[in-house]
């Protein structure tokens, strides 16, 4: 059973505003999925409709196996939520949501244990939470959404406005809870967190769902492969890898070739290639395609047109 299903999920605004079309799309339970796209894209409406805040214009949407306009209040029992733009009460203690929370759930969660599961220090729960780092205030968040151990965790932006230590924090957090069995839908514009800690991504553009796959399926996918950079002796004056049909593009400066492969098993051709016209390979190392730069490929106009 799929976590999140979607089938022809569409949710207009007026006669004119698509913010969602015809999304098919599928997370699968146990997996941390990064859900990507600009602002605009439709990230924050798909959210709205899995947790029945917005009714679709068109198709269905299905969370842990049920209906999620008529089967509401079964979602919201099994699932935690961290919301972009969260609020918490100043004067009250960072122990005192996490117990209002078990409250609200009718669990029987020990306060102490969620706090310190994510990394909130006794003191630090009897602190007011007016008092709060930004970094503080997310982890107190994320553990009012792990009350009741849920079996799926929605992250809207969860690192925004985290610094690098904060934001590395959070990736273990997410990891933590993956570990445990949870499955984690999470939400964000910060690629390189996306990348550091999802399985699989969506990438929306313009309401639209323009790829979904894992990092390295997106990457073959695209035919952007991977950079074999060769630091030699000398670069050969007439440098030529011509006949090595997964070689998409050579550049050659100081004492450094660039060669763009599509198929990582040519590598070894190319090195062969080089050493035959006469340079000395000293060094070689291997780039992949970042997750923005995939990004910014499926994101653009030719991509999604």
């Amino acid at each position: 059973m799929a976590a999140i299903q979607t089938e022809g999920l569409t949710k207009r605004f007026g006669d004119e505003v698509v913010a969602v079309e015809d999304l098919d799309l599928t997370v699968h339970e146990g997996e941390v999925f990064g859900y990507l796209g600009p602002n605009g894209a439709g990230k924050s409406t798909t959210i709205n409709v899995l947790l029945d805040y917005l009714r679709p214009t068109e198709g269905t949407a299905r969370v842990l196996g049920h209906d999620a306009q008529d089967e509401t209040q079964r979602i919201h029992e099994r699932i935690g939520i961290l919301p972009e733009g969260f609020d918490l009460y100043d004067r009250l203690t960072g122990r005192k949501h996490v117990q209002f929370a078990v409250d609200s759930k009718e669990t029987d969660d020990d306060p102490a244990e969620i706090l310190d599961r994510v990394g909130l220090s006794p003191e630090a729960a009897d602190r007011k939470a007016g008092g709060y780092s930004t970094g503080m205030a997310q982890r107190l968040a994320l553990g009012m959404a792990l009350v009741g151990d849920p079996d799926l965790l929605i992250l809207d932006e969860p690192s925004s406005g985290l610094d690098p230590n904060g934001a590395r924090q959070m990736r273990q957090l997410v990891r933590d809870e993956a570990s445990r069995g949870t499955t984690v839908f999470f939400s964000s514009h910060i690629l390189g967190q996306v990348e550091a800690v999802c399985d699989r991504v969506g990438i929306m553009s313009e309401g639209r769902l323009v790829a979904e796959d894992t990092i390295e399926g997106l990457r073959e996918s695209m035919g952007s492969g991977s950079t074999l950079e060769l630091r030699v002796d000398r670069v050969p004056e007439n440098l030529t890898l011509d006949g090595i049909e997964a070689v998409s593009d050579v550049t050659a400066g100081g004492d450094v070739i660039r060669v763009t492969v599509t198929d990582p098993t040519v590598k070894s051709q190319v090195i062969n290639r080089v050493e035959e016209q006469g340079a000395v390979v000293t060094d070689i190392s291997t780039q992949q395609a970042s997750l923005e730069d995939l990004f910014a490929a499926y994101t653009t106009e030719e991509v999604t047109a």
